[in-house]
């Protein structure tokens, strides 16, 4: 008994020297804490945080700062800067980068500019103390980009230039570091200086270019190896990382810029985005925001009165400097209030670099205890307030944009049906309609597939469920739901449009079939029939397993596109691919079309970039291929049979893009139209039915006839 009180003893000594415990609280504390603040209206970083206080070496000394609280701290840092570099919507920074320019010019002067003085003349530190000090309040930590990214406005525009600026101002402040540093230890020279331009110089080429290049051939060539994909991309990140800390940059700088070089190639509703997401945001970032909190020692304000002062002077001025920027920045752009105090939250707390920089200095002797003490509680305060800040200011912009944005037409009855025949090209199929579907769409995706109704039905029907269950194991890899449906019928394109018409489907995308059968000729194939007998939109892909990697999407549309009943509709899915793509549209069409197209685009605030080739001439329409590249994605919207724009020569479009573009991607659109009338008994579905299932009958008996003569042979 005495031995088992001993053991406990010993595994619950503080700290715990256990490392299944310590891990164990960790995950306790990363499960509770969010949950519980969230039910008093706090955000669950601060529960972190605090909660990292608690258990930390200043509080109840659960846990040890160690080795392995360091290490999964900097990952949870680097992940951070990598999520903001890889969720940034780059297409919309090009349109803004003077904007990051200007508040990461405010925010790095103005609490530098304000700081200095204080330092100097209140506080009467030293020039290399004050500079360094004031260097400091110019720094910022992306710890609250969490908030923003789970409410789902990181590719706002105040975040995008927010997280630029955080990357000009902290480069700044770490290159005065160096700089500081040197002049201390007497390193300063020429060669310094051209050794550092140097080093960073092949580190941006190394992470901009190269890396790229290298992860666009790994997802190319190992395109089923899903979990090496991620393990792929983490390898990256931190290589980045340690290349930057090479060329005298601090790693965060390394793992932004790996999210930028990796940005195009793992679009925003990929699976590899969704694990990225979880993983960091379940784990490593938690993990990095109790590291924060078991860095703060609330009992230095016990030291005496020099120490509160010099705390709480650090921390006022640095939240006045960080409202001082956001204010400059809003006020020249015309910001909203709520879009100012986003960027403020977003930009007044100080953690990592804040505290790489006055450890830095600790060390070189220029800093005492009494500020690294006063930096603790500086990190602390800000903390809180950039998370209060950014969670209610957060929720005022994203209540602001869906008031002002206009509803897209039909996003509220967006049912995509998606027929699946070849398993092979399932996942680009799937792929494309969570690429198209509006997230806020409350509908799943319906997969359908319909066997023959012949002797081997029930196990192609079991072969088929099989298939469908592994289309709903793909979408749950990016959160999106998919319901399965099988049918059994003698006519298939026939079930397709009865299972389109039950579940009143907005669109219908269904795979190119390059192979046509004997009686496709004489009846028309698959396509010819869904798009004769529905009124729904319908999309046609020939899609390879790369469309992340496509570098624009090139639209072709006919003369008076723009006059049909299915414009409004096509439009709004071709620019959500594009924005989901993340790439530009050109846009092939007469003038008057393109006019139509850009004032769709302004009037719903879309930010996509368009560039207009004229374009006429449909009976030589070969002609694309002097506007389009391999690395494009081609639409070509195709009118049906007695609309406005149809023209007879468009029938051979499908097979000339099969002949012509075989090594294309290219989606064929023919858009929704109204309900059609009744019909004449000659262009029946009945009628049709009763001839294909005749067809069909004769095709089996031939076959067979076929078999037993080829046996008597």
């Amino acid at each position: 008994m005495n031995k088992v009180i001993e053991n406990l003893q010993h595994v619950f000594q503080t700290p715990f020297q256990s490392n299944v415990l310590v891990f164990a609280v960790i995950l306790f504390i990363i499960l509770l804490a969010p949950l519980i603040f969230r039910r008093i209206k706090i955000p669950g970083i601060i529960g972190l945080i605090l909660a990292g206080v608690i258990i930390g070496p200043h509080g109840l000394n659960l846990i040890e700062k160690n080795s392995a609280i360091n290490l999964f701290s900097t990952i949870g840092l680097l992940y951070i800067m990598f999520l903001a570099g890889l969720e940034l919507d780059l297409k919309g920074f090009s349109d803004y980068k003077h904007k990051s320019l200007i508040f990461g010019f405010f925010t790095f002067a103005v609490p530098l500019s304000i700081g200095y003085p204080v330092c100097r003349y209140l506080l009467e530190f030293s020039f290399e103390t004050s500079f360094l000090v004031s260097s400091m309040f110019a720094t910022h930590t992306l710890v609250t980009y969490p908030i923003v990214s789970r409410l789902g406005i990181s590719r706002n525009e105040a975040v995008g230039i927010t997280v630029g600026g955080t990357m000009l101002t902290d480069t700044a402040v770490l290159i005065i570091l160096a700089i500081i540093t040197g002049s201390v230890g007497g390193e300063i020279s020429t060669d310094f200086w051209i050794k550092f331009s140097i080093s960073v110089l092949l580190f941006l080429v190394i992470v901009l270019m190269v890396i790229p290049k290298l992860a666009a051939w790994f997802f190319r060539n190992f395109e089923g190896e899903k979990n090496s994909h991620f393990i792929f991309v983490l390898a990256m990140v931190f290589l980045a990382a340690f290349l930057s800390e090479l060329a005298g940059l601090e790693p965060i700088i390394g793992a932004f810029a790996a999210g930028i070089a990796l940005n195009k190639l793992i679009p925003p509703t990929s699976a590899l985005m969704n694990r990225l997401e979880f993983v960091g945001n379940s784990l490593f970032i938690p993990f990095f925001l109790i590291s924060v909190g078991m860095l703060i020692n609330l009992m230095v304000l016990l030291k005496g009165q020099h120490a509160l002062m010099i705390a709480g002077t650090l921390t006022i001025v640095a939240l006045i400097g960080k409202y001082l920027a956001a204010w400059l920045t809003a006020f020249f752009f015309n910001y909203s209030k709520a879009n100012r105090n986003l960027i403020f939250g977003l930009s007044s707390s100080h953690a990592a670099a804040t505290i790489a920089v006055i450890m830095v200095g600790f060390r070189i002797g220029i800093v005492d205890e009494n500020i690294l003490n006063g930096t603790i509680v500086l990190i602390l305060i800000t903390c809180l307030v950039a998370s209060f800040v950014t969670e209610y200011s957060a929720k005022r912009v994203l209540i602001a944009d869906t008031l002002s944005a206009p509803i897209a037409p039909a996003i509220r009855d967006q049912k995509i049906l998606v027929p699946i025949s070849n398993p092979s090209t399932m996942e680009r199929l799937l792929d494309l309609a969570i690429a198209i579907k509006n997230p806020k769409n409350r509908f799943p995706i319906v997969s359908l597939s319909v066997v023959e109704d012949d002797l081997e039905a029930r196990q192609r029907l079991i072969e088929a469920k099989k298939t469908l269950e592994k289309a709903i194991v793909h979408a749950a890899a990016v959160d999106q739901e998919v319901e399965i449906i099988t049918r059994i019928s003698q006519n298939i394109p026939s079930a397709i449009k009865r299972v389109a018409t039950e579940i009143m489907a907005s669109e219908i995308i269904i795979g190119y079939a390059l192979k046509s059968q004997f009686t496709d000729i004489l009846f028309g194939n698959t396509i010819s029939y869904i798009v004769d007998n529905t009124n729904q939109a319908v999309w046609v892909g020939s899609l390879s397993e790369h469309l992340n990697q496509r570098k624009k999407i090139v639209v072709v549309c006919p003369r008076y596109a723009d006059r049909e009943y299915g414009f409004n509709l096509w439009l709004d899915r071709v620019f959500r691919l594009a924005k989901t793509l993340q790439v530009r549209c050109d846009i092939l069409s007469t003038p008057e079309s393109f006019k139509h197209i850009k004032e769709y685009m302004q009037t719903h605030k879309l930010n996509i970039s368009l560039n207009h080739v004229e374009f006429e001439d449909w009976s030589n329409f070969l002609e694309i291929a002097n506007f389009i590249q391999p690395s494009d994605l081609v639409i070509i919207v195709l009118p049906r049979n007695g609309s406005i724009s149809y023209k007879a020569n468009q029938e051979a479009i499908p097979r000339l893009m099969a002949k012509n573009f075989e090594n294309h991607d290219f989606i064929l659109i023919y858009p929704n139209e109204l309900e059609k009338g009744s019909e004449t008994m000659f262009t029946s579905d009945f009628d049709k039915n009763i001839l294909q299932e005749g067809i069909n009958q004769l095709s089996k008996k031939a076959k067979s006839l076929s078999g037993v003569f080829r046996k008597k042979q």
